[in-house]
């Protein structure tokens, strides 16, 4: 039951961007705002969650992961039906600010209650299975949020959100652990943090995993607009587009985790790193020469998408182990910094949005090649990471 309940936290992570995505165009016409504006209900979203997560991650440090993944599910609960009664888009949008606010506990603490339980091997097996399903729960969101949308139009998307919350909620009081974590509680907020940069090895994980995060967020944060709005795709069809990367990524990683031991984890980095550059070209080329079909489009975005997943399921666990009295705060960085990165870049994307892939490509593709530079980095100082 706790891995069920882990389960489900995750899947709810994975439905709260993605499930009420589809329903942009009829949130344009309802409140009558602009693709900025609209894209801002996302930053909004990432606002909250940022600064969330750095106290979630701190208190969680301190005081353990079970009461501070209860408020925040509280928290987003309240968000959820602000979204869901909202008659102006101030609300709305202060709504969209509440469940950011809320979703970063179980977001960045679900796999800590994994990793405080069983040792990096093990943990490295489960997270295959957790990324499998939360990316799952990503994948199907767009496809059902579509269905929610055509026939119970965008509101139903967050009576479907708002109703999982209340029950991973329930889960969570009566199946997660309270686990006592062993910590220097005499420390302050930004103590805590400061240890962490002290350590060239972590500061580079941290930038890598940043980078690599934000290809994935801008290209969905503005392919609505984009596939929906303005190469002519369905809201029917349109889940199967976007939603088909994130099932490529949920397959990948449960076949990933039947193989992850089997073979030399710094060649898997390698050929993961290589898989990224062939993403590269494929992007350049859609970017410049083919960035109207939305098909084209997808299948050049979808090796970046395998790419992500040997780096992210080996590096983590290794990562949160390499200073594990700091696991909270070391989640929290991680996504705080893909946060605040992937709000600029859609901001930015959605001002110089030009009715085709144009702009969004050379963001993204910007991106995907830093982030190729990192792994290079990542792998001269694999002696160092691999230390466990």
């Amino acid at each position: 039951m706790i891995l069920l309940t882990v389960v489900l936290m995750d899947i709810l992570t994975g439905m709260e961007f993605d499930l009420f995505v589809p329903g942009f165009p009829e949130l344009m016409n309802y409140f009558h705002i602009s693709s900025f504006w609209l894209e801002f209900s996302l930053s909004a979203n990432f606002v909250g969650y940022c600064i969330s997560l750095f106290v979630a991650g701190e208190l969680a440090d301190r005081y353990g992961r079970k009461p501070v993944i209860l408020a925040g599910l509280i928290i987003f609960i309240m968000g959820s039906m602000m979204c869901l009664t909202a008659h102006s888009y101030f609300i709305f949008l202060s709504g969209r600010f509440l469940q950011g606010l809320g979703i970063a506990a179980p977001s960045i603490l679900s796999f800590l209650i994994i990793a405080d339980l069983y040792p990096v091997k093990k943990q490295q097996f489960l997270m295959t299975m957790l990324n499998a399903s939360l990316n799952m729960a990503a994948g199907f969101a767009p496809v059902i949020g579509s269905y929610i949308t055509k026939y119970f139009h965008w509101e139903g998307n967050f009576i479907t959100l708002l109703s999982l919350g209340i029950i991973v909620s329930l889960m969570t009081t009566l199946f997660i652990p309270h686990i006592k974590i062993s910590v220097l509680k005499k420390k302050s907020l930004l103590q805590g943090y400061s240890e962490v940069f002290k350590s060239n090895i972590l500061v580079l994980l941290i930038i890598y995993f940043m980078l690599t995060f934000i290809p994935y967020w801008v290209f969905v944060g503005i392919s609505p607009l984009l596939y929906m709005k303005d190469l002519g795709v369905s809201l029917s069809h349109f889940g199967f587009y976007q939603g088909s990367l994130a099932l490529v990524f949920a397959l990948g990683s449960l076949l990933f985790g039947s193989i992850i031991h089997r073979f030399n984890h710094k060649k898997l980095l390698f050929i993961a790193n290589q898989i990224h550059i062939v993403s590269l070209i494929a992007l350049l080329y859609v970017t410049f020469w083919n960035g109207y079909n939305p098909l084209f489009i997808t299948l050049a975005f979808m090796p970046f998408v395998i790419g992500q997943i040997m780096p992210g399921n080996i590096l983590y666990p290794l990562y949160l182990n390499l200073m594990p009295e700091a696991k909270g705060r070391l989640t929290a960085l991680i996504q705080g910094g893909r946060l605040i990165f992937a709000s600029v870049g859609l901001q930015i994307a959605g001002f110089f949005y030009d009715n085709s892939f144009h702009a969004v490509g050379i963001i993204v593709s910007s991106f995907v090649l830093m982030g190729i530079i990192a792994m290079f980095y990542v792998l001269r100082q694999w002696h160092f990471i691999n230390k466990l």
